[in-house]
């Protein structure tokens, strides 16, 4: 596997469903929730660049990391695929998305968005950046994790929380840093969503703080052919919050899709 190419796992045969992690993850995030769908699908989880056993990259933005998944998805002969995207990994999505639309059967947008980040989340980000360079990734990740859970799930999830903390503390510093500038210089990608010639699955969570439930309702009517699965009592992280009733809205979309 030449250095161009991400860290992926495959498992199961059948049409390919690729999933994308978001910030400060890896592809372990998906583990237990993509178990079961490789009894009907090819499952290929992917580390993004500089997270998990992917190398650093020279370029963090959403187009470059866009490519990388291009070209892994050619070494492994991926013809067309649903491309899931969580969180950041739906920012990687939809520019892979804009970039290569024919090789989408379908796109998933897990607790994501298309919409740029606003003035204050911009601001935000360099805030956040600041911190992780005066004080570390560790003393980060002891604070970010647990406000992705709804209040009312954290005690629940303790085990994903402290296994979400776990990846993040491996995360380099200049990974966390590079993605915080892409994500917030990334483009509005609301066109994308318009012009898509593929069906669109929105999963947000009601209690989500990262992306609010207003910011799916502002383009969730934007697809032409779109489904939007409204979880309750769910922050950012229905794979883990919610794990059976994302899964199967999930599972109904693909095994909805052309082939």
């Amino acid at each position: 596997m030449s250095n161009s190419l991400l860290h992926y796992t495959v498992s199961g045969a059948g049409p390919a469903l690729v999933f994308l992690h978001g910030f400060c993850e890896s592809q372990e995030v998906w583990t237990d929730f993509v178990t079961p769908l490789a009894n009907q699908f090819r499952i290929i989880t992917l580390d993004l660049p500089g997270h998990g056993r992917s190398p650093i990259p020279d370029d963090f933005t959403m187009e470059a990391q866009a490519r990388q998944v291009h070209q892994t998805l050619q070494a492994l002969h991926v013809e067309k695929c649903l491309l899931v995207g969580h969180s950041m990994g739906g920012y990687v999505s939809l520019a892979f998305a804009e970039k290569y639309p024919e090789l989408l059967r379908g796109l998933c947008l897990f607790h994501s968005s298309a919409l740029p980040d606003t003035p204050e989340k911009r601001e935000n980000r360099d805030k956040t950046a600041d911190f992780v360079r005066k004080h570390g990734v560790d003393k980060f990740m002891d604070s970010f994790v647990a406000p992705l859970f709804a209040a009312g799930n954290r005690e629940a999830n303790q085990a994903a929380i402290e296994k979400m903390q776990a990846i993040g503390k491996a995360t380099p510093p200049e990974s966390i840093v590079g993605c915080l500038q892409a994500m917030r210089d990334r483009a509005d990608r609301t066109e994308v969503l318009k012009n898509a010639a593929y069906p669109v699955l929105f999963l947000a969570g009601k209690e989500d703080l990262a992306v609010p439930l207003e910011a799916t309702l502002q383009q969730c009517h934007l697809p032409e052919n779109c489904m939007t699965y409204f979880l309750g009592q769910v922050g950012h992280m229905g794979m883990f919050e919610r794990t059976a009733p994302t899964r199967q809205a999930l599972l109904k979309f693909a095994e909805l899709l052309p082939s």
